[in-house]
């Protein structure tokens, strides 16, 4: 068959379908040409069979005009090569930039694998049901001052009846600002986002007069890792501890009022108050806060459109229950994998998810998509292909092994968020977890699956342990080797001392040469068995004999301890009873005395 060229119109290059020249038959005859747009894409290729040779009769359209050129291969002792002239569509990019939280930029992510079967269970987190949405959403509220956190989140806990509210870090009731606000299975992230950063912007008042550039210096000054002790009302023990100020600037100073606004980015754990107090001390005046609010805690900030008030959330729930209107309440409610946008990603399939859920730790046949720049040790959030957080997770691979690997485990699961069962159970329906069941109920794996004395060379070879079962495994293994090389040895010894004793001498250990060397020969698994089941109705015979004896034993001498009580016991009594006989005695001389004495 004459090899093909494809010309390629868009990039003007020649694609070679077989192995030949790029020239055009020198005997070629062109038929035709046709310019037209065509609506759809037809390509068709007719192999015709003449006089042992093929006659090549191709013809191409595109949904674009173009050129079409129809050319004949005529019969010839040899087949010669032909060019054609062929449109090949290019696929437009797919532009994930506007995607929702964890899909944003999905089309960025390094690819694994595509094979996957998708199942119809989970959704996106912004198409859940109002009853889920909620169980899963998270508030950023604007919490007034005077209530203290934990009153604020109640209201709301009661506002929206629900099971379990939480916030990402307690505010003071005079300070105001960002409250996130954690509902139902959002509470797992509570303490992830109480450890994140924060920003503030304070008011600070200075007891005595001092310059702008000196306030802009001394608030440049303490950067970095600061000593505080709490204020005396606090929420914590006030013991000294480190706390670090990653960036502080002036943004406005009023001389006649003596007021400084400054914004601080620090650690979670930071008292403002306290920072205040140090400023006063750097710039020798002395100073106090005035007024606090926070701009920023976590992932969420004032300035972002989701900032609301609790009287946001109180119209909202109104609506839904009064007008049936979700809409209000979903733009107050925010899915909680919106606290989750700058984590790194893992996409995983869909038959992997529950048993992640189920805290499994992420296989590399699991996982489809991963982000860039992952590190060992890296904290990663897990999501399915719509976009669902399933869990915090602790990276076991960095982003290069995890594209050149095919074995190993990907992530450890360090939270789970998504709710069991979410999706169906899709593990241990394969012919290994098949058969790792059977071998199981043939007590050839232990019931945790894991290999014992009966377990076959080959399943050990082709199934590695990971973890503490390695070591374990490691470990039992080395003292089985030990005990064999023992065994072998005292055989050996054995076997020695039977050859070098004269005939019919019994070896030094008393048994006859004829046992030792019986001893010597190996044993069955059966023999081995039963002695061992032997050994084990010995030990126990000898451990009911000791307790039967011991029981006796103690029989007798709780019996000789009842006598000896007893003989006590008479003992007090007869004592007892001769002090009556004496006083009784006693008392009548005293009588016939008295007598005698009238």
């Amino acid at each position: 068959m004459a090899p093909f060229w494809f010309r390629d119109s868009a990039e003007g290059q020649l694609a070679r379908g077989a192995v030949g020249s790029p020239q055009r038959a020198a005997n070629g005859t062109r038929v035709g040409q046709r310019d037209s747009p065509a609506i759809g894409c037809v390509a068709a290729l007719s192999l015709i069979s003449f006089c042992g040779h093929l006659v090549v009769c191709p013809c191409f359209l595109s949904c674009r005009p173009f050129s079409c050129g129809l050319f004949l291969a005529r019969a010839a002792p040899h087949p010669w090569p032909c060019v054609l002239s062929l449109y090949v569509p290019q696929t437009p990019k797919l532009d994930t930039s506007d995607w929702p939280l964890l899909m944003k930029n999905y089309d960025q992510l390094h690819v694994r694998t595509g094979h996957f079967t998708p199942l119809p269970f989970g959704c996106s987190p912004l198409k859940r049901a109002i009853k889920e949405y909620l169980r899963y959403g998270v508030i950023n509220l604007d919490k007034p001052a005077n209530p203290s956190s934990h009153e604020v989140v109640a209201w709301i806990k009661r506002i929206l009846r629900v099971e379990r509210t939480g916030h990402s870090g307690t505010l003071d009731p005079k300070v105001t600002g960002c409250l996130i606000v954690c509902i139902d299975r959002a509470t797992r992230l509570v303490k992830s986002q109480q450890s994140a950063g924060k920003e503030y912007v304070a008011v600070a008042r200075f007891h005595g007069d001092v310059d702008e550039a000196a306030v802009r210096r001394g608030v440049e000054v303490l950067t970095g890792a600061l000593f505080q002790r709490p204020p005396l009302i606090s929420a914590v023990k006030r013991q000294l501890r480190v706390r670090t100020i990653y960036d502080a600037k002036l943004i406005e100073y009023d001389p006649a009022r003596r007021l400084a606004v400054f914004w601080v980015s620090c650690e979670a754990g930071t008292y403002i108050r306290t920072l205040c107090v140090h400023l006063g001390y750097v710039l020798g005046v002395g100073a106090n806060m005035q007024e606090l609010r926070r701009v920023r805690s976590g992932a969420f900030s004032e300035s972002g459109p989701a900032l609301v008030s609790l009287h946001d959330v109180l119209d909202a729930q109104w609506m839904l229950d009064n007008a049936r209107d979700e809409a209000y309440l979903r733009r107050v409610v925010q899915p909680l994998e919106a606290l989750l946008v700058g984590h790194k990603r893992l996409v995983v399939k869909d038959s992997a998810v529950n048993a992640v859920c189920y805290g499994a730790k992420l296989m590399i046949p699991g996982l489809l998509r991963f982000a860039d720049g992952i590190e060992v040790g890296e904290e990663v959030v897990i999501i399915t292909t719509k976009g669902e957080a399933v869990a915090l997770a602790y990276a076991e691979m960095a982003t290069a092994v995890m594209a050149s690997c095919d074995h190993g485990v990907v992530a450890r699961v360090k939270r789970v968020v998504m709710e069991r069962d979410t999706y169906p159970r899709k593990w241990g329906l394969g012919p290994m977890a098949a058969k790792k069941k059977g071998m199981i109920k043939a007590g050839t794996l232990d019931k945790y699956g894991r290999p014992n004395d009966s377990t076959p060379a080959d399943w050990r070879t082709a199934v590695p342990l990971l973890g503490a079962d390695a070591v374990a495994s490691t470990a039992a293994a080395a003292a089985v080797v030990a005990s064999t090389a023992a065994e072998a040895a005292a055989a050996t010894a054995t076997v020695a001392a039977a050859a070098a004793a004269p005939a019919g001498e019994a070896p030094a250990n008393g048994a006859p040469a004829a046992d030792a060397a019986a001893t010597a020969t190996p044993m069955s698994k059966e023999e081995k068995k039963r002695l061992k089941k032997e050994k084990s109705a010995r030990k126990a015979a000898k451990a009911a004999a000791a307790a039967g004896a011991a029981g006796a034993a103690g029989a007798a001498d709780e019996d000789a301890a009842k006598a000896e009580r007893k003989r006590l016991k008479s003992a007090q009594k007869a004592a007892k009873g001769g002090d009556t006989a004496e006083k009784s005695e006693k008392k009548k001389k005293k009588k016939s005395k008295d007598a005698m004495v009238e």
